[in-house]
Protein backbone atom coordinates (compact mmCIF):
# COMPACT_ATOMS: atom_id res chain seq x y z
CA UNK A 1 0.00 0.00 0.00
CA UNK A 2 1.77 3.53 -1.11
CA UNK A 3 0.70 6.93 0.50
CA UNK A 4 -1.62 8.57 -1.86
CA UNK A 5 -0.81 12.55 -1.31
CA UNK A 6 -3.75 14.52 -0.63
CA UNK A 7 -4.60 16.82 -3.08
CA UNK A 8 -7.40 19.26 -2.99
CA UNK A 9 -8.71 19.10 -6.61
CA UNK A 10 -8.91 15.70 -6.08
CA UNK A 11 -10.04 15.12 -2.83
CA UNK A 12 -13.14 15.01 -1.08
CA UNK A 13 -14.22 15.07 2.58
CA UNK A 14 -16.71 12.66 4.01
CA UNK A 15 -18.12 13.47 7.45
CA UNK A 16 -20.35 10.69 8.66
CA UNK A 17 -23.01 10.92 11.93
CA UNK A 18 -21.11 13.95 14.27
CA UNK A 19 -24.66 14.45 16.10
CA UNK A 20 -25.17 15.78 19.57
CA UNK A 21 -26.18 12.11 20.65
CA UNK A 22 -24.00 10.22 19.41
CA UNK A 23 -20.71 12.07 20.31
CA UNK A 24 -21.70 11.27 23.54
CA UNK A 25 -21.20 7.92 23.38
CA UNK A 26 -17.48 8.12 22.71
CA UNK A 27 -15.02 7.67 25.24
CA UNK A 28 -11.81 6.68 23.67
CA UNK A 29 -10.76 10.39 22.46
CA UNK A 30 -11.93 13.77 24.33
CA UNK A 31 -15.38 14.78 22.96
CA UNK A 32 -14.52 18.29 22.53
CA UNK A 33 -11.17 17.42 20.60
CA UNK A 34 -13.49 15.46 18.10
CA UNK A 35 -15.68 17.42 17.58
CA UNK A 36 -13.28 20.51 16.79
CA UNK A 37 -11.20 18.34 15.02
CA UNK A 38 -14.26 17.44 12.62
CA UNK A 39 -15.31 21.04 12.15
CA UNK A 40 -11.93 21.81 11.23
CA UNK A 41 -12.10 18.89 8.94
CA UNK A 42 -15.60 21.10 7.39
CA UNK A 43 -13.76 24.23 7.56
CA UNK A 44 -10.43 23.50 5.53
CA UNK A 45 -12.93 21.70 2.86
CA UNK A 46 -14.68 24.86 2.10
CA UNK A 47 -11.97 27.01 2.56
CA UNK A 48 -10.03 24.89 -0.73
CA UNK A 49 -13.50 24.42 -2.28
CA UNK A 50 -13.58 20.56 -1.75
CA UNK A 51 -16.53 18.66 -2.08
CA UNK A 52 -18.06 17.87 1.48
CA UNK A 53 -20.26 15.73 2.24
CA UNK A 54 -22.32 15.61 5.84
CA UNK A 55 -24.48 12.89 6.57
CA UNK A 56 -26.09 12.11 9.79
CA UNK A 57 -28.62 9.54 10.99
CA UNK A 58 -31.72 9.53 12.97
CA UNK A 59 -31.50 13.12 14.24
CA UNK A 60 -34.88 12.64 15.60
CA UNK A 61 -33.90 9.88 18.19
CA UNK A 62 -30.93 9.57 20.76
CA UNK A 63 -28.03 10.27 18.16
CA UNK A 64 -29.61 13.66 18.28
CA UNK A 65 -29.08 16.76 15.78
CA UNK A 66 -25.65 17.02 13.56
CA UNK A 67 -23.51 19.52 15.87
CA UNK A 68 -24.42 23.27 15.23
CA UNK A 69 -20.89 23.94 14.27
CA UNK A 70 -21.03 22.57 11.29
CA UNK A 71 -24.40 25.21 10.72
CA UNK A 72 -22.21 27.93 11.73
CA UNK A 73 -19.32 26.85 9.51
CA UNK A 74 -20.69 25.02 6.25
CA UNK A 75 -24.25 25.89 5.67
CA UNK A 76 -25.05 25.20 2.89
CA UNK A 77 -22.86 21.70 3.09
CA UNK A 78 -25.28 21.75 6.53
CA UNK A 79 -28.26 22.17 4.78
CA UNK A 80 -27.37 19.60 1.95
CA UNK A 81 -26.59 16.78 4.40
CA UNK A 82 -27.71 13.29 3.70
CA UNK A 83 -30.41 12.23 6.67
CA UNK A 84 -30.33 8.45 6.48
CA UNK A 85 -32.96 6.91 8.29
CA UNK A 86 -30.80 4.27 10.69
CA UNK A 87 -28.90 2.25 7.41
CA UNK A 88 -25.45 1.72 10.01
CA UNK A 89 -23.08 1.71 6.78
CA UNK A 90 -24.08 5.40 5.21
CA UNK A 91 -22.67 3.76 1.36
CA UNK A 92 -25.99 1.51 1.88
CA UNK A 93 -27.83 4.98 1.68
CA UNK A 94 -28.51 5.46 -1.97
CA UNK A 95 -28.49 9.64 -1.32
CA UNK A 96 -25.23 9.44 0.43
CA UNK A 97 -23.47 7.20 -2.47
CA UNK A 98 -25.02 9.20 -5.01
CA UNK A 99 -23.79 12.15 -3.06
CA UNK A 100 -20.31 10.78 -2.78
CA UNK A 101 -20.00 9.39 -6.56
CA UNK A 102 -21.15 13.10 -7.49
CA UNK A 103 -18.08 14.81 -6.29
CA UNK A 104 -16.09 12.75 -9.39
CA UNK A 105 -13.31 12.21 -6.55
CA UNK A 106 -11.46 9.37 -5.95
CA UNK A 107 -9.59 10.39 -2.72
CA UNK A 108 -11.66 10.73 0.18
CA UNK A 109 -10.78 11.77 3.34
CA UNK A 110 -13.47 9.68 5.79
CA UNK A 111 -14.24 10.73 9.47
CA UNK A 112 -16.91 9.45 11.24
CA UNK A 113 -18.41 10.05 14.74
CA UNK A 114 -17.57 6.49 15.64
CA UNK A 115 -14.44 5.15 14.06
CA UNK A 116 -15.74 1.51 15.36
CA UNK A 117 -19.42 2.00 13.60
CA UNK A 118 -20.00 5.27 11.38
CA UNK A 119 -16.33 4.96 10.02
CA UNK A 120 -15.46 1.50 9.46
CA UNK A 121 -17.98 0.27 7.26
CA UNK A 122 -18.33 3.12 4.71
CA UNK A 123 -14.52 3.09 4.77
CA UNK A 124 -14.21 -0.83 3.40
CA UNK A 125 -16.68 -0.42 1.15
CA UNK A 126 -15.24 2.92 -0.14
CA UNK A 127 -12.00 0.50 -0.37
CA UNK A 128 -13.50 -2.31 -2.36
CA UNK A 129 -14.90 0.42 -4.74
CA UNK A 130 -11.39 1.44 -5.62
CA UNK A 131 -11.35 4.81 -3.84
CA UNK A 132 -7.85 5.95 -1.99
CA UNK A 133 -9.15 6.72 1.71
CA UNK A 134 -7.59 8.85 4.67
CA UNK A 135 -9.19 8.14 7.39
CA UNK A 136 -8.86 10.64 10.15
CA UNK A 137 -8.59 9.10 13.71
CA UNK A 138 -8.82 11.89 15.82
CA UNK A 139 -11.69 13.51 14.28
CA UNK A 140 -13.84 10.23 15.53
CA UNK A 141 -13.64 7.73 18.34
CA UNK A 142 -15.27 4.56 19.89
CA UNK A 143 -16.81 3.56 22.93
CA UNK A 144 -13.24 2.74 24.29
CA UNK A 145 -9.71 2.39 23.31
CA UNK A 146 -9.89 -1.30 22.34
CA UNK A 147 -12.87 -0.88 20.04
CA UNK A 148 -10.98 2.11 18.29
CA UNK A 149 -7.81 0.16 17.94
CA UNK A 150 -9.41 -2.84 16.70
CA UNK A 151 -11.41 -0.79 13.93
CA UNK A 152 -8.63 1.17 13.38
CA UNK A 153 -6.16 -1.64 12.34
CA UNK A 154 -9.22 -3.66 10.45
CA UNK A 155 -9.45 -0.18 7.99
CA UNK A 156 -5.62 -0.21 7.68
CA UNK A 157 -4.98 -3.85 6.97
CA UNK A 158 -7.82 -3.40 4.26
CA UNK A 159 -5.85 -0.68 2.99
CA UNK A 160 -6.95 2.74 4.35
CA UNK A 161 -4.18 5.55 5.37
CA UNK A 162 -4.99 6.12 9.23
CA UNK A 163 -4.25 10.17 9.62
CA UNK A 164 -4.60 12.93 12.28
CA UNK A 165 -6.37 16.26 11.65
CA UNK A 166 -2.88 17.61 11.64
CA UNK A 167 -1.58 15.40 8.94
CA UNK A 168 -4.69 16.63 6.60
CA UNK A 169 -4.34 19.71 7.19
CA UNK A 170 -1.01 20.20 6.75
CA UNK A 171 -0.62 17.80 3.31
CA UNK A 172 -3.66 19.82 2.02
CA UNK A 173 -1.66 22.73 2.35
CA UNK A 174 1.74 21.86 1.44
CA UNK A 175 3.18 25.21 1.98
CA UNK A 176 1.92 27.81 4.14
CA UNK A 177 3.22 30.64 1.57
CA UNK A 178 0.57 29.60 -1.46
CA UNK A 179 -3.27 30.76 -1.32
CA UNK A 180 -4.14 26.98 -0.12
CA UNK A 181 -1.77 27.12 2.79
CA UNK A 182 -2.58 30.60 3.61
CA UNK A 183 -6.36 29.36 3.46
CA UNK A 184 -5.66 26.04 5.56
CA UNK A 185 -3.42 27.88 8.52
CA UNK A 186 -6.22 29.56 10.47
CA UNK A 187 -8.13 26.62 10.52
CA UNK A 188 -4.55 24.86 11.89
CA UNK A 189 -4.34 27.29 14.40
CA UNK A 190 -8.03 27.23 16.17
CA UNK A 191 -6.56 23.51 16.83
CA UNK A 192 -3.38 24.66 18.66
CA UNK A 193 -4.33 24.05 22.45
CA UNK A 194 -4.22 27.42 24.72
Amino acid sequence: MTFSTLVPEDTAVLLIDHQDGTMSWVGSIDQNVMKANAVALARVADALKMPLVLTSSLEDHAQGPLAKEFEEHVPEDYAKRIKRIGVVNAWDDPAFAAAVEATGKRTLVIAGVTNDVCTVYPTITALERGYAVHVVADAGGSPNKIADDAALRLMENAGAHIVSTNMVLTGLARDWSTPAGQAVLPVAASLIPA
